[in-house]
């Protein structure tokens, strides 16, 4: 029995000590309570943990870490293991892959871009919304008139649209009434009283420069062949000649003297003198079951002669008032040219009364 425990002896000592400097090495703040059932994992991990900690403040306990580092390897390396695998289990996401994790960034990125493309959509939106209602306030709500007078001109009209109507009765709805064919000079928007009699003095100034243009010749408008606007509207033309140029040239005479008088007058494009007669745009219910009208509808009177009209007399128009019963449109004031003769020769007296406006020049 002696010479086994003499045998034994010195290992026993030397696992001993081992185990006194392995406890040494351990700082105070990180040892267990004493008695709790993981004493001894806990003290391996700490020991793990130590070089990852800077809280040590005992430069002896450093010293004598560093002096056994050697001596607890072994028990560090599988400590070590277990350390980060306890730190990765604490940590999110740790079971996601990673093209998951990109997959998820790439939807967040996705989605924020989709609530920006929301976001200015709602902003872009509300820009037309508040474009819209500017526009509808300035909106043309008057116009100069050159009224067709000739019933010859009036009879090929209608006639015309007779025939559209026969082959597609939807488009009765289109149709301009007779009273009411003119040739627009100029449109613009008054939004008073006091903006009306500017354009009335306008209108009234116009004549003179009118006439000075004219200098006493007749102006014989020539209207010959349909022609659209993008399928939507539908239109005689006036044949280009002399007369038509110099139509033209009233029009840019009598444009610049509303602008003189600070009355804007729409759009910039060029003057295009036209009579229409048809366009989807007068009636919502139309537009939603018709986009287009179909050429092939008026495809006989593509070239066809309508007649002439003497240009005699200009209105201002409202496009919003009670038209007149004569289905015109209400006047605030006319200038005409020309022999009283010439004016009345294709109205009767009760026409030429009403088609007449409240302000006659």
């Amino acid at each position: 029995m002696r010479p086994l425990l003499q045998r034994l002896l010195p290992a026993l000592c030397s696992a001993a000590a081992r185990a006194l400097l392995a406890r040494r090495a351990v700082p105070m703040a990180l040892r267990p309570a004493a008695g709790t059932e993981r004493a001894g994992g806990d003290a391996r991990s700490a020991a793990c943990a130590a070089p990852e900690h800077d809280g040590l403040e005992n430069v002896q306990q450093k010293k004598i870490f560093k002096e056994n580092k050697e001596k607890t390897l072994q028990r560090e390396e599988p400590c070590a293991a277990d350390s980060v695998d306890s730190l990765m289990a604490e940590m999110p996401f740790v079971d996601t892959d990673i093209e998951d994790e990109c997959a998820m960034h790439a939807t967040s990125e996705l989605n924020i871009k989709k609530k920006r493309k929301r976001t200015t959509g709602r902003d872009v939106e509300e820009g037309i919304e508040r474009k819209k209602k500017k526009n509808k306030q300035h909106q043309p709500n008057y116009f100069v008139s050159l009224p067709i007078t000739n019933p010859k001109i009036t009879g090929s009209i209608q006639a015309v649209q007779d025939a559209i109507i026969q082959k597609d009765q939807r488009l009765s709805k289109a149709m301009v009434c007779s009273g009411s064919l003119h040739v627009t000079m100029l449109v613009m928007h008054l939004s008073s009283e006091e903006e009306i009699s500017i354009a009335v003095g306008a209108l009234s100034d116009s004549k003179v420069f009118v006439d000075n243009l004219l200098k006493g010749k007749r102006v014989d408008l020539s209207f010959q062949g349909i022609d659209h606007f993008r399928n939507q509207v539908g239109f005689v033309n006036l044949a280009e000649n002399d007369h038509t140029t110099l139509l033209k040239e009233i029009a840019e005479t009598m444009k610049m003297i509303f602008q003189e008088k600070g009355i804007m007058t729409g759009e910039e494009r060029a003057f295009k003198p036209h009579l229409t007669f048809m366009k989807l745009s007068k009636s919502t219910e139309l537009r939603k079951q018709v986009k287009k009208i179909d050429s092939s509808l008026y495809e006989d009177f593509k070239n066809h002669y309508f007649g002439d009209e003497i240009l005699h007399r200009f209105d201002l128009c409202s496009m919003l008032k009670k038209k007149q019963p004569n289905g015109y449109y209400y006047c605030e004031s006319s200038i005409v040219f020309g022999h009283s003769t010439v004016l009345l020769r294709w109205e009767t007296p009760a026409e030429s009364h009403s088609s007449h406006s409240k302000r006659s020049i």
